[in-house]
């Protein structure tokens, strides 16, 4: 009966868990770009009460007896399926449709990803130059920030499906910049490590990151300027998961109780 509290105590846990992602979930429904999450589990160690031998008639027992102790989390797995695709009024707001990720210079000079493509032009020290809502410059293809001419209006900056970046000059007519903001891909992207502010930092379990422009066996996504990609969050599927992690939380506790009362009922057997 010692076991069975424990066995239901990990239970409890494991499902606390699963609930703390799930509100996650719903709390970022509306945040761009956002990728949900779903708690995967696994057993913990199992308890051998009879191996498998041989009878006192000499009859085999080809079946041995083992109790479970438990269930813990074994990770939390980040779906990247395709967010719907909102229309922005910003002319620097820009949607990923495909498997592509943005790249960004942090302040610490390493390069993150994200699909969040809600950017600014920004007055740097090198002029106007496109960035992310933290001021992090977004890279282009060959790992450089992307800057406007002097005296080009942030405004008149067009960027194409295949992500070109140009602009209007003064007698409309459209100049190309010759530069492409950078895209890449990942063997493993639900590897990426996150770093908070939809940022996203490589590992060994996601792989180095492969760049659309000089990699020819992947797919080129496409970039929609004056769009942003919404969260994949289904808030259906995560109010019935909600509501599944309570049950299975519930059941455990009762399980608790249960052994509880075995133990109540053992210790009075003496009366």
């Amino acid at each position: 009966m010692m076991r069975a509290l424990y066995t239901a105590a990990s239970g409890m846990r494991a499902q606390q868990t699963n609930v703390d992602n799930i509100s996650n979930n719903i709390a970022n429904v509306n945040t761009t770009a956002f990728k949900s999450q779903k708690t995967e589990f696994k057993s913990l160690l199992y308890q051998t009460i009879q191996t498998r031998t041989t009878s006192a008639n000499g009859e085999e027992k080809p079946i041995g007896a083992q109790v479970g102790l438990g269930t813990r989390v074994a990770s939390n797995t980040t779906s990247y399926t395709q967010g719907a695709l909102l229309e922005d009024e910003s002319k620097s707001a820009f949607a990923i449709e495909g498997n592509g990720f943005f790249q960004v210079r942090g302040a610490d000079g390493t390069t993150y990803y994200t699909r969040n493509g809600n950017f600014n032009w920004s007055i740097g020290p090198t002029g106007t130059t496109l960035t992310n809502t933290d001021g992090y410059p977004v890279l282009d293809s060959n790992g450089n920030t992307i800057v406007l001419p002097n005296n080009v209006n942030s405004g008149k900056a067009v960027v194409t499906t295949d992500g070109q970046v140009g602009y209007y000059n003064n007698a409309g007519a459209y100049v190309s910049m010759n530069r492409t903001i950078g895209l890449s891909q990942f063997n493993n992207p639900a590897g990426l490590e996150k770093a908070g502010s939809n940022l996203l930092r490589v590992t060994n379990a996601s792989g180095a990151a492969l760049n659309e422009a000089t990699n020819a066996n992947l797919t080129r996504s496409k970039i929609h300027q004056g769009y942003l990609e919404g969260s994949n969050v289904q808030v259906a599927d995560e109010m019935v998961n909600l509501i599944v992690a309570q049950r299975a939380y519930q059941l455990n506790s009762k399980a608790i109780t249960t052994s509880d009362d075995m133990l109540e009922q053992a210790n009075n057997l003496k009366r």
